[in-house]
């Protein structure tokens, strides 16, 4: 009897933002298999009656290739087990859930996405910018700063447009490139941008800058990743709505 993949999303860190239906399931689960980015205090509700994976992903560092995670969620799925595919955030927004969804259609093993908070939504959140605003962004665009082949090349002249607040993934390693280009195809140099690093967590820190000064302030930070960029207008309220207190 073939069992079922359940693909969550466990949110960006905190594990008060796991929804109900995850834990439920999580707390049933015979094996799960957790990405780098699931917080430990939610790696910690894993039951002890279950086969713990891990199966992060660190930039040139992957414990195990994608298309042997995509084989071991079919397989472990086959041999009647319930199967949590844990992913950081949300698994249709940036974390490669299409993709095993896909081999599981092929091999013919149920499952179901159980949507997680996205980083974007829940780090703006913690970090007091809200993502759209009537007086300042009408628009939001999600986009990631480390494509599949390696490079940082986006469609820059689509992003350099008024108001927009733009949310950028694993950006940092390219913040460089990203800082750059912006000008170069026309933003102003004084745009604001905000890094909220290991956002929601315990260790969340929050800077601001300017596109012109961005790079700068992170070498001076030493900011390490996971780090989210947040590029606009909307950054400019971040003194004024932060709350978080960590």
């Amino acid at each position: 009897m073939t069992g079922k993949v359940y693909l969550i999303g466990a949110g960006p860190g905190d594990p008060d933002l796991l929804t109900i239906k995850a834990h439920r399931l999580l707390l049933s689960a015979d094996v799960v298999l957790y990405d780098r980015l699931v917080g430990e205090q939610i790696i910690a509700m894993i039951p002890d009656t279950a086969e713990k994976l891990y199966v992060g992903k660190e930039k040139s560092l992957h414990s195990l290739p994608q298309g042997d995670i995509n084989v071991l969620l079919a397989s472990k799925a086959k041999e009647g087990k319930v199967v949590v595919r844990l992913k950081g955030g949300d698994p249709f927004i940036f974390g490669r859930g299409g993709e095993e969804l896909e081999e599981l259609v092929e091999e013919q093993v149920p499952f179901e996405v159980v949507p997680g908070v996205t980083a974007a939504a829940g780090c703006a959140a913690y970090a007091g910018i809200p993502l759209t605003h009537r007086d300042y962004a009408q628009s939001v665009r999600f986009l990631t700063g480390h494509l599949k082949d390696g490079t940082t090349e986006l469609p820059w002249d689509e992003l350099v447009h008024p108001a927009q607040t733009l949310v950028i993934y694993m950006g940092l390693t390219g913040l460089e490139t990203i800082g750059q280009s912006l000008i170069r195809f026309g933003m102003r140099p004084s745009m604001p941008i905000a890094i909220v690093e290991k956002g929601t967590s315990s260790e969340q820190r929050v800077f601001t800058s300017t596109i012109k000064d961005v790079y700068q302030v992170a070498q001076d930070n030493n900011v390490k990743s996971p780090a989210l960029l947040i590029i606009g207008d909307v950054v400019t309220l971040q003194n004024k709505l932060a709350w978080f207190d960590n």
